[in-house]
């Protein structure tokens, strides 16, 4: 199976070629604008480079259906964010040629509206599977692995805060950056209500590594959740950064958003990732995820769960390249039937998930949340 992975030499793209490069029946193409940088990513990767070809394509380009069509491949993964204000053009294009399609997005509209190319991808027999990531991939995963505990689930929760000392890219900076402040929609207690983003404050306390700070985020959840769970009364997310000088630093950029005394943080992404990339040593190597669910028992109670994901070792970025991972060896081994354009829902367990991640310093564990 021919894989093409755009922006594998990227800071996500090159995990998820990595990975896939050490299956034998698959062929990675690890392409992007830059092809010596694809080459040097290829000759870094020792045994597994073997099964690595680059490519140069350019996702915003104008050749980028036909350059596909030559290449052939049976899936296309999209990494090369940012996804928010993008359309639909590499998708359509992989659909185009006969291929499925995986992307990374975090953009909000953008995984939502995914469903649009419905019609399209059921025509031609093939997946469009948008949000591939830690948001919504897993955190929908860890809610169907524990919805059978509740007789009504009423409220969803997650959080992520990555540690300081992995590295973080550009485009993932920009995405942050581009709701720092801003207004938008989420559902609290049972209504549509305006938040923002980067701001209510909320201090999470995880085993071994002690208490972070998280505030708000627009995450693709917001919209997928409830469609998923129309009883839903509350959706929410939070993010947060590991260093509160950094974590402090954004919320009271947030507040010179709020205020219109600045428009947006993005324009600010390069040199702020410049600023925290001097940092690097500081903080932890530990990233932490959770998600609370709370509702009504099987008894008539309430009932209140907390999953709570560790990452040590710097291996944090592994788990939202995970989604894609499995969902690439499920379509090369035919496991993975049916068609159509979605959200990255209900098409793994979270045990299909977690098995991708052995030999990663990564641990879950289930609680009552304090």
């Amino acid at each position: 199976m021919r894989i093409l992975v755009l922006g594998g030499y990227g800071h996500f793209g090159g995990r998820i070629a990595r990975s896939l490069a050490v299956d034998s029946d698959l062929e990675i193409l690890v392409a992007g604008r830059d092809a010596a940088r694809a080459r040097d990513f290829i000759a870094q990767a020792s045994e597994a480079g073997r099964r690595m070809r680059a490519v140069r394509i350019d996702a915003d380009g104008d050749g980028l259906a036909r350059e596909m069509r030559e290449l052939a491949p049976a899936l296309v993964i999209h990494t090369a964010g940012p996804f928010q204000g993008r359309d639909y053009r590499v998708a359509e294009a992989a659909l185009a040629c006969g291929s499925h399609y995986i992307d990374l997005a975090d953009g909000r509209a953008f995984v939502a509206g995914i469903d649009a190319l419905d019609d399209r991808a059921k025509a031609g027999g093939r997946w469009a599977i948008s949000g591939a990531s830690s948001v919504p991939g897993l955190t929908a995963a860890v809610i169907e692995s524990l919805r059978a505990r509740f007789s009504v689930l009423d409220a969803e929760s997650p959080g992520i805060s990555p540690g300081n000392r992995t590295p973080r890219g550009l485009a993932t900076t920009r995405a942050i950056l581009g709701y720092v402040g801003q207004p938008y929609p989420a559902l609290l207690d049972g209504e549509w209500r305006t938040v923002r983003g980067w701001q209510s404050l909320r201090r999470i306390r995880y085993p071994d590594i002690g208490a972070r700070w998280l505030a708000r985020c627009e995450v693709p959840d917001l919209d997928v959740l409830p469609r998923r769970y129309p009883a839903l009364k509350t959706c929410e997310f939070r993010a947060g950064l590991d260093l509160r000088r950094m974590h402090f630093g954004l919320w009271l950029g947030s507040w010179l958003v709020r205020a219109g005394a600045i428009r947006s943080l993005q324009p600010w992404a390069e040199r702020l990732l410049a600023v925290s990339e001097r940092w690097l040593e500081s903080g932890s190597d530990v990233g932490a995820m959770h998600v609370d669910l709370s509702g009504t028992g099987k008894d008539g109670t309430p009932l209140l769960w907390r999953w709570t994901l560790l990452a040590r070792d710097g291996d944090g970025p592994q788990v939202p390249c995970t989604a894609a991972i499995v969902l690439a060896r499920k379509l090369a081994r035919g496991d993975l039937p049916g068609s159509g354009a979605r959200a990255c829902l209900d098409l793994f367990t979270l045990e299909e998930f977690m098995r991708a991640l052995d030999g990663y310093a990564v641990e879950t564990s289930l609680q009552a949340p304090p």
